[in-house]
């Protein structure tokens, strides 16, 4: 079968034949409907060396956002049925800390001692034609469509767990939410912002295009400058957004972001830019949190499904063909998405 292979640090991925998998214990076998193209899948064939990518050792198959149907059982399993559609929850942890036993994986509490990161990540992932994942790590998504939903098993989740948490402060009239950064992850947290709160939502960038988008959701956009921070206290009359998202996670916007929040208010960050951020006792607004967000748990997926499936989500997305997934992969490097690229192993059939 075809797959995307990551092959080696500071090198591009390639296109191969490798050999179909079989599952094992606890393991089923999937044809991928579909397979997001991620930001994360850059860092590792990009960024990443022998010494900073420890959990990333090549080669493995590159996909970490897969849907597909069900078309081989392990053995052991039961209760799926060849041909139902499923989401892949990503992360693989320990499977026995306090953490994985609860579906938290993407936290597990012996992540410096483990191999790999997630599916797709360190392991074999879902940019094939066929890909082994656990049974349990399998969210049913009924009968909507598995290729548009790929990409909720990352962009979906990471800012559905951010969000959930800062529910708090985004109950009641009267609330605003701010979004920093509105690409992929930023366009569906402004869906989910939607489906979740009655909060006015204000989002910044600096492409028009994308704040464009924004607009067609009823955000209020304000360019990404020097006068965000005072154009957002002046939306706000004064005081300040109650939640804000920064999906960039730079300094300058980890600093607009706390300045543009107001009292108690919770600031998390989510871009994994690794810019720094910085806290004065005299000038924070009182009792404002600054934290960050890693992926999310295995019961919240199935939450984002389940408003997949009721039409509230929807993840924009432009597809490509197995033999087009290095296009997808260049046009993620150099810019040039406007949607999330999905690779489809079996378009056409």
């Amino acid at each position: 079968m075809k797959a995307v292979v990551f092959e080696n640090y500071k090198t591009f991925p390639t296109i191969k034949e490798v050999e179909k998998p079989t599952p094992g214990p606890g393991e089923v076998l999937l044809k991928v409907a579909g397979a997001g193209c991620c930001h994360s899948d850059v860092s590792v064939f990009h960024d990443y060396t022998p010494e900073t990518g420890t959990h990333t050792k090549p080669p493995f198959i590159l996909g970490h956002e897969t849907s597909g149907w069900i078309e081989e059982l392990g053995p052991g399993v039961t209760g799926f049925n060849k041909g139902d559609a499923y989401l892949v929850y990503g992360p693989t942890g320990c499977g026995h800390c306090q953490r994985c036993v609860a579906g938290e994986e993407n936290y597990c509490e012996n992540m410096a001692t483990n191999e790999s990161l997630a599916i797709g990540l360190g392991r074999d992932g879902g940019m094939a034609e066929y890909a082994v994942v656990p049974a349990r790590n399998l969210v049913p998504l009924g009968d909507a469509d598995p290729i548009a939903a790929a990409p909720l098993s990352d962009a979906g989740l990471t800012p559905y767990h951010a969000i959930k948490a800062a529910l708090p402060h985004l109950r009641g009239g009267g609330k605003y939410a701010l979004v920093i950064g509105l690409g992929g992850l930023g366009q569906i947290a402004i869906q989910l912002l939607k489906a979740l709160t009655g909060a006015t939502i204000i989002g910044t960038d600096m492409k028009p295009e994308s704040m464009a988008k924004a607009e067609e959701q009823g955000v209020i956009t304000v360019p990404s400058d020097e006068n965000e921070v005072a154009r957002i206290r002046e939306i706000t009359s004064g005081r300040g957004v109650d939640a804000a998202f920064d999906f960039v996670g730079i300094a300058p916007t980890i600093a607009a972001a706390q300045a543009a929040s107001g009292i108690g208010s919770r600031v998390t960050i989510v871009g994994i830019a690794g810019g720094k951020g910085e806290f004065d006792w005299y000038t924070n607004p009182w009792e404002q949190e600054l934290t960050s967000a890693y992926w999310g748990s295995m019961s919240e997926l199935h939450e984002v499904a389940a408003l997949y499936r009721q039409g509230l989500v929807t993840p924009e997305v432009e597809t490509y063909s197995m033999d087009d997934a290095l296009v997808a992969y260049h046009n993620l490097v150099d810019g040039k998405l406007t949607k999330r690229a999905v690779v489809v192993p079996h378009m056409g059939e």
